[in-house]
């Protein structure tokens, strides 16, 4: 709490330090115009003048590479990495943070249907997408709970003019995967609609032909996304957006030597009302009504076609949320209420259990003089389940010069617990043990005492207090630089994070097997430097580059090293460890890096885009069971994808690709199970 009570002391203390100074604007080229982002401040900037890290990708930018899905893209951007967790989906890992802490949106409004704290991007198509926007660094003081390391925001189509255009695509891949879509924009006067349809098919790969189950099976999936949009005058305007989704994929299994057969089944469904007033030139206000469902079924039958096993999810999101800007001079202050309703039932949960919070933000986007900006805010989340949060930021963008900015930013966030650390109620019956929600994990242990299967409880743990939340403070600070043909920008980043929610041993069965629950334990801090950069030799010939320097560690470890400085090597010999030893948090690489070439030839119309990607080593496992990640333990080696894309403009209106992912054919079957080897890609696109 004193951290947050420093933090909003040191948001007034600039404001009131700046209010001298005259303010101007901000803005100073046409060229700035076409880069107006809206997620970092929920308004109208210009990215330059951002005082946070943030990263855009145009369509333009994901045409040319020739990816499908949302996790293809996020995979090719500097310092986000997908990870694959025990279920198959890619989360994504910003600054050293899991995917949990960063939340995901699309038209501004979140994705459900977390497993164990990932979402499943693969879920969205890019092929309406007119920009992504992702702002690295604790959002909460925004965005509240799941954007504690950041926040990716999805941003599709909309029509701009009287006229009715639009995109057929279909897209053929290894693995006989199929990719066909439509987006149909159409404006005329005050009305005007955007319709999106996708189809998606695989028949999945196996890396390892010695085992009976792939690695990915066989599925398709469906997406379609109408949205209409009504102006009653240029003050009062109208958007009616929905999205359904819809996926079936097979689900065989192997227990205990014996084969299943089964069915998974995804259905989403998410519905956006949003009314803006523009009230005069200086008052501007947005009612937003959103819903959103995500359901997932499977089952297991055996090979009578009985019934052995079956899963269900289903979480309902509700919310109601206004925000209005006050442009004062040419300052904006903008301030939002709003209230979340969220309901889960799944397998493991006796009941339908409900979560509401009401929450209220402000935000002052400050410019005391044309080469200053400053942003603070706050965020005030009153929650049914876990105690109150006030997330406060303050983030300063200092304007050198017309080509070099310096930014910097401070900003607390945190991670509500989530259902399942809450009221999971799981046992395995083969192995013997049980996990338990905080919230149901003292009434359980009582019955399981009742019924004389306790051997004995652990001391000194109780359940009376709510679990706390966790917390994070966050760090930024960096540099903008662009002139003539080069572009710049560098971000250093430190993340403290305190109450990480983690499991623990709360009791012992007669049986044998354990007793988990979730409590607050460790607390972790990141930090790195990120790095990126644009040379155009030529307008036909440019070179990205982009580096990230990570280092994650756990504090309780370094502060309590002697628990886990001696090993047993191979020839069982004792080996004493140093802290220097100690390599980090699991699946983290010190090093990631990209270098991307974009070759355009007029004379055949023909763009040339080579991406290559670098991952250094990283440790998935304790290995010689001193329970951290050391330099003696087993590590997955570096290691290097290269994709390659060749555009050609047939006619004005005709697009045609080929394409090359993992155009070196990298696998590693036993610890990569979502690097498929070489998929090669045709496409054809007619525009209209």
């Amino acid at each position: 709490m004193k951290r947050k009570i420093i933090l909003f002391a040191a948001v007034a203390f600039v404001l009131n330090l700046s209010a001298q100074e005259k303010q101007k604007d901000t803005i100073n080229s046409k060229e700035e115009l076409s880069e107006i982002v809206i997620t970092g401040t929920r308004t109208e900037r210009v990215l330059s003048s951002l005082p946070l890290p943030m990263t855009v990708i145009t369509s333009e930018a994901i045409l040319k590479t020739g990816v499908t899905r949302l996790n293809e893209i996020l995979n090719e951007q500097t310092g986000v990495i997908l990870i694959p967790d025990e279920s198959g989906f890619e989360g994504i890992q910003m600054q050293g943070l899991d995917a949990a802490y960063t939340m995901i949106l699309i038209d501004g409004v979140p994705l459900v249907g977390r497993s164990s704290g990932v979402l499943d991007l693969s879920r969205v198509s890019v092929g309406n997408i007119d920009r992504i926007e992702i702002v690295k660094g604790a959002s909460s003081a925004l965005y509240g709970s799941e954007a504690m390391g950041g926040v990716i925001n999805v941003i599709t189509k909309k029509p701009k003019k009287d006229t009715f255009s639009g995109a057929l695509s279909y897209r053929y891949a290894t693995f006989n995967t199929n990719n066909a879509n439509a987006n149909l924009l159409w404006k005329k006067k005050k009305f005007a609609a955007n319709l999106f349809a996708d189809f998606y098919s695989t028949a999945g790969y196996d890396l390892d032909k010695n085992s009976p189950l792939k690695n990915v099976e066989s599925f398709y999936n469906y997406t379609i996304q109408p949205k209409l949009y009504y102006d009653f005058s240029d003050n009062l305007k109208l958007t009616v957006s929905n999205r359904f989704y819809n996926q079936k994929m097979d689900n065989p299994a192997i227990i205990d030597a014996k084969s299943y057969k089964g069915e998974a089944k995804e259905n989403e469904w998410n519905s956006q009302i949003k009314l803006e007033q523009k009230w005069n030139s200086k008052l501007y206000t947005e009612y937003e009504l959103y819903a959103t469902n995500y359901k997932n079924d499977s089952f297991l039958n055996d090979e009578n076609n009985v019934a052995f096993d079956k899963a269900y999810y289903n979480q309902w999101l509700f919310r109601p949320e206004v925000r209005t800007t006050l442009t004062i001079n040419k300052d904006k202050l903008t301030a939002g209420v709003g209230v979340n309703y969220e309901s889960l039932d799944r397998t493991y949960f006796d009941k339908n259990v409900k979560f509401n919070s009401q929450y209220v933000f402000v935000q002052y986007d400050y410019n005391p003089a044309d080469r200053w900006n400053i942003l603070a805010g706050f965020r005030y989340d009153n929650h049914s389940e876990y105690a109150s949060q006030l997330s406060p930021k303050l983030a300063v963008n200092y304007k050198v010069n017309d080509n070099l900015s310096l930014k910097g930013s401070v900003g607390y966030g945190y991670k509500a617990p989530d259902f399942r650390q809450l009221f999971f109620d799981f046992t395995n019956p083969a192995a013997g043990y049980s996990v338990l929600g905080y919230n149901v994990a003292e009434d359980r242990l009582n019955q399981f005492e009742s019924e004389g299967q306790i051997a004995s409880r652990v001391q000194g743990i109780s359940f009376d207090k709510p679990l706390n939340a966790e917390s994070a403070v966050n760090f930024n600070f960096g540099t903008f630089y662009k002139k003539n043909k080069l572009r710049l920008d560098v971000n250093a980043f430190y993340n403290s994070i305190e109450n990480l929610i983690d499991t623990r041993v709360v009791a012992t069965k007669k049986s044998g097997g354990n007793i988990f629950s979730y409590f607050n334990t460790s607390k972790v801090f990141t930090y790195g430097l990120e790095f990126n950069s644009t040379y155009s030799f030529t307008k036909e010939f440019a070179v990205s580059v982009g580096y990230q320097y990570l280092t994650a560690k756990d504090e309780a470890v370094l502060d309590n090293f002697e628990q886990y400085q001696y090993i047993r090597n191979s020839k069982l010999e004792t080996i004493q460890l140093n802290k220097s030893d100690y390599f980090g948090l699991f699946n983290r690489s010190k090093h990631t890096a990209n270098i991307k070439f974009a070759y355009s030839i007029p004379v055949i119309k023909t763009d040339v885009n080579l991406r290559v990607f670098y991952r250094s080593k990283y440790g998935l496992f304790d290995t010689n069971g001193n329970a951290i990640l050391d330099k003696y333990d087993k590590f997955i080696s570096d290691y290097f994808i290269a994709n390659l894309t060749a555009s050609k403009n047939i006619t004005d209106q005709l697009f045609f690709q080929l394409g090359a992912n993992n155009l070196l054919d990298y696998k590693d079957p036993s610890e990569i199970p979502n690097l498929a080897g070489r998929q090669l890609f045709a496409r054809i696109q007619y525009n209209f």
